[in-house]
C-alpha cells in the first residue's frame, strides 16, 4: 500500500488528489491537507470585485472529496521534511510514499510601506468584497490599479480588474480616471510582444492609462500618493493592488529551494528529492528563452494531472508522461465580453501565444467553464 500526501486545496492540489485517487486502487491512501478546508475559484474574484458574483457561489467545501475516497484533513502545514516525505501539521504528523506540494504563494502586502493601510487587494476574497463596496460608493476621481511586485499569479487578473472597474464605473455614470502601474515592460510579458501589445491597446482604447516599469517603493497614506523607484509620484483616490508574492513560509523553511521558488523538472515537476513534486505557483520552470513559466491556475491544473499520472505509473511500474507547457486563459474586458489567449509556452526559441479579441461568446465560455468547475466539486 502506498500513501500519497497532497498539500494545499487550490487548483493544483484539488486536481492532483482527485486524479491520483481515480488512478489508484482503494488499497492506496490519498490524503489532502488544507488549512481552510475549502476551495475558492480564484478566477471569479474579479467578478466579486464588480458585484457579478457572491462569494458563497464560488466556494466549495473540500469535505465532499471524502465521497471519492480521499482523506481530507483540515490542518495548517507547519513543517515539511522532503527527504523523508514527512509533514508536520496542526492535526499531527503525516508520512507518505509520495508528496505533492501545492501550497501556492504567500501574499506579502506588508513588504511595501503603506500598501495595506491605503488600499485593498482583489487577490483575496474579503479584499474583493471590500473593493466592490468601495466602488459602489466611489464618487469619482483617480483609481489606481497597482502591481506591487513580480512575479505574481494570474498574470491577466490586474488587467481584467482595470477593465471591469472602468466598465462598472462608466455604467454607474461616475467620472473616473484609471491608471495601471506595473514593474513589467508590457502586460503579460512572457506571452510575447504581440500579446502584450494587443492587451495594452485594449486597455488604452478604454481610456485607461498604462504605466510600465513603475516599481512601487512606498504608498504615502497621509496624502494618498504612490511613490515609485524611478522617482515618479502619482496621486490616487481609490487603490486596488496586487500584493508582492513570495514562496509559502513552510516551503522556504524546508529549504526545497534555499529560500526561493522551487526548481522542478519541466516535464515531470519532480524536485531533487525522490517522490516529492512541486506544482502550481511554487514551481520555478525556466523557459527556453530564459523567462520563467507564469504562475497561473491553468498550468497548476495541467501539472497536477501529469504528476498524478506519473505517481500511478510509478506504483504500477509503467512509463510516465510529461507536461507540455500548453496553457490558456480568459481576459475579462467588461461589458459582457472577454478575450482569450492560448499557446505553447515551451516553444523554442520563445512561447507561441495568440490573444483572440474580446467577444460575448468568449465571455460566456468562461462562465460555462466556471459552472462546470464548481459543479465538478459540489
Amino acid at each position: 500500500m502506498s500513501t500519497v500526501l497532497v498539500l494545499g486545496g487550490g487548483v493544483g492540489g484539488l486536481v492532483a488528489a482527485a486524479e491520483v485517487r481515480r488512478r489508484l486502487g482503494r488499497e492506496h491512501r490519498v490524503v489532502l491537507l488544507d488549512r481552510e478546508g475549502t476551495h475558492a475559484f480564484q478566477p471569479s474574484y474579479v467578478w466579486v470585485l464588480t458585484g457579478q458574483r457572491e462569494p458563497r457561489r464560488i466556494v466549495r467545501d473540500l469535505s465532499v472529496l471524502t465521497r471519492r475516497g480521499i482523506d481530507v484533513v483540515r490542518a495548517e502545514v507547519q513543517g515539511i521534511d522532503p527527504a523523508r516525505r514527512e509533514v508536520r501539521t496542526t492535526a499531527g504528523a503525516f508520512a507518505g510514499d509520495f508528496l505533492v506540494v501545492s501550497l501556492g504563494a504567500d501574499l506579502d502586502p506588508g513588504a511595501v510601506p503603506g500598501l495595506t493601510e491605503a488600499g485593498e487587494t482583489f487577490y483575496t476574497l474579503p479584499g474583493a468584497q471590500r473593493l466592490y463596496r468601495a466602488l459602489q460608493e466611489f464618487p469619482g476621481g483617480r483609481v489606481a490599479v497597482l502591481i506591487a511586485g513580480v512575479p505574481f499569479k494570474c498574470p491577466a487578473a490586474p488587467y481584467e480588474a482595470a477593465l471591469l472597474m472602468e466598465s462598472f464605473l462608466r455604467r454607474r455614470g461616475v467620472r473616473a480616471e484609471l491608471d495601471v502601474y506595473t514593474p513589467e515592460k508590457q502586460p503579460m510579458p512572457v506571452a510575447g510582444p504581440a500579446v502584450g501589445g494587443a492587451l495594452r491597446d485594449l486597455i488604452e482604447r478604454r481610456g485607461i492609462r498604462y504605466h510600465p516599469e513603475h516599481q512601487v517603493r512606498e504608498v504615502r497614506v497621509s496624502d494618498r500618493w504612490l511613490v515609485f523607484e524611478n522617482g515618479v509620484e502619482a496621486p490616487f483616490d481609490l487603490l486596488a493592488y496586487v500584493p508582492p508574492h513570495r514562496p509559502a513560509r513552510v516551503v522556504r523553511e524546508a529549504r526545497l529551494a534555499d529560500g526561493g521558488w522551487v526548481p522542478v523538472d519541466p516535464g515531470t515537476l519532480a524536485t531533487r528529492h525522490p517522490g516529492v513534486f512541486v506544482i502550481g505557483d511554487l514551481a520555478a520552470i525556466k523557459l527556453p528563452a530564459g523567462a520563467m513559466l507564469p504562475k497561473a491556475g491553468v498550468f497548476a491544473h495541467a501539472e497536477a494531472k501529469v504528476v498524478a499520472a506519473n505517481i500511478a505509473a510509478s506504483i504500477a511500474g509503467k512509463p510516465g508522461r510529461r507536461f507540455d507547457g500548453h496553457g490558456s486563459c480568459w481576459v475579462e474586458a467588461g461589458d459582457g465580453k472577454a478575450a482569450f489567449g492560448s499557446g505553447d509556452f515551451y516553444a523554442s526559441p520563445a512561447p507561441q501565444v495568440v490573444l483572440r479579441p474580446p467577444s460575448r461568446f468568449r465571455h460566456w465560455t468562461k462562465v460555462a467553464f466556471e459552472r462546470s468547475w464548481l459543479r465538478r466539486w459540489s
